[in-house]
């Protein structure tokens, strides 16, 4: 009868091992399948635009020149990245442009040419050959090689074309060429800087001996000021952004830290003797640590109005909440032996908490308050994209214009070294403060 009985108790063991064996893995596959369908990710590959991606990785690590000929004056201008404060001066050009009378011809490499001239003009493709534009009645005509590939797209008012060396547009109102080459363009100096097309070995002998290009500063502070200011690349409001983002992130988690400790005291079961207390600071510490970061800093960006100050209230509303849950729990497990010492020796409350309980509980306090810091950095990078200020509102700026795809590579590396150096120099205050 014993037997019968473990027997039957051990297969039906099996039997629920089996089931949970078998089902886990069909829930989760189920689930899997409901997350395809309900997302619609055949859809989403459906509207991937491959080729749009391909230019934007591109223009991370690479600058694009633009020669454009407006189709109603003829004048040619060249730029890099098609702004104003990157384009050459009147008479001046890179070496692969050239330009005689009415006609531009632009050499993108390997045997690509483009040619401007009075009629329209014309992209010679390697292996493929000529493509041939030109206005009539109106509309454009196209002579190309048939058939046209699907690099070719074509319309009434419309012609472009991309290839691995670059890409060329012609609309009735201008015609355009797009060179990449590899690199951040004009990352030290602008075009109109003295120093600009100047190698290392050169600038080098102009900072130790060389001709002073301004009479009233050194050559070497000329090119710092030139660095600094940078039109292109704003090095010093880049400088002024990462200062900011740092100091969101320092006051938001010093200032949480400072208000959570007396906080603290109020909410652990050890030091303060009234449940109701107790039970209502724990419930405010949960409140506020319960609406994300993001939330506040919306909230105060409308009480408040934009700017860093209000990105660093967003961070100390809610590290309080952090703060104060984790230091109430830290006071709540010291040790009551080192608190009857300083007692016994005949100091008061503020005497005993000063120390039998702030060195039991600082190693604990300071290693949540310096990880939340480095952490915090990494969000006031979010919250100035919010609250206009920081590293986080460049960022956005660039994105949101879809062309300086190079600064947006820029910044995020800076980030990343942001992070990296606040991260060792917590990691070494804490050795420092913790270990001595």
């Amino acid at each position: 009868m014993v037997d019968a009985i473990l027997t039957q108790s051990i297969t039906q063991t099996f039997r629920k091992r089996r089931l949970i064996a078998f089902g886990v893995p069909a829930a989760i596959l189920v689930y899997l399948t409901y997350i395809f369908f309900t997302f619609d990710l055949p859809g989403l590959a459906q509207r991937a635009r491959l080729d749009n991606a391909a230019i934007l990785l591109s223009d991370f690590w690479s600058h694009k020149t633009h020669v454009t000929r407006d189709n109603a004056s003829g004048v040619v201008t060249v730029a890099i990245e098609g702004e104003r404060k990157g384009t050459y001066a009147e008479g001046t050009h890179p070496d692969w442009v050239t330009r005689d009378g009415d006609v531009t011809r632009v050499d993108l490499g390997d045997g690509h040419l483009v040619t401007y001239d009075a009629a329209g003009a014309r992209y010679v493709v390697p292996g493929y050959g000529t493509i041939d534009i030109r206005p009539v009645d109106g509309k454009l005509a196209l002579i190309a090689p048939t058939p046209v590939p699907d690099w070719i797209s074509v319309s009434d008012n419309r012609i472009a074309v991309t290839t691995d060396h670059g890409r060329f547009n012609y609309t009735r109102s201008k015609v355009e060429t797009f060179r990449y080459q590899a690199g951040w363009e004009l990352f030290f100096f602008t075009l109109d800087s003295p120093f600009h097309g100047k190698g290392p070995l050169e600038l080098a002998a102009m900072v130790l001996g060389g001709e002073r290009v301004d009479p009233a500063r050194s050559n070497f502070a000329a090119m710092v000021s030139d660095v600094w200011t940078n039109k292109m690349w704003r090095h010093g409001d880049v400088v002024w952004a990462l200062f900011e983002t740092v100091l969101m992130a320092f006051l938001g988690t010093m200032g949480a830290a400072l208000i959570a400790l007396p906080l603290g005291f109020l909410a652990a079961s050890n030091f303060a003797p009234f449940r109701a207390v107790r039970f209502a600071f724990s419930r405010v510490f949960d409140f506020v640590r319960g609406v994300d970061g993001l939330i506040w800093t919306i909230i105060l960006s409308r009480a408040f109005g934009p700017g860093p100050m209000t990105g660093a209230l967003a961070i100390l509303i809610t590290d309080t909440g952090s703060f104060g849950k984790t230091f109430a729990e830290a006071l709540e497990n010291i040790d009551d032996k080192q608190v009857e010492g300083i007692r016994s020796t005949g100091a008061n409350g503020l005497q005993r908490a000063r120390f039998g309980v702030i060195p039991q509980v600082t190693p604990v306090l300071m290693s949540q308050v310096l990880y939340n810091l480095e952490s915090n950095t990494r969000s006031a990078t979010v919250i100035g994209a919010i609250v206009g200020g920081g590293i986080g509102l460049l960022l956005t700026q660039a994105i949101i214009t879809q062309k300086d795809w190079e600064e947006v590579a820029y910044y995020i590396v800076l980030i990343v070294l942001m992070v990296m150096m606040m991260d060792s120099f917590s990691g070494w205050l804490r050795r420092k403060l913790i270990k001595g």
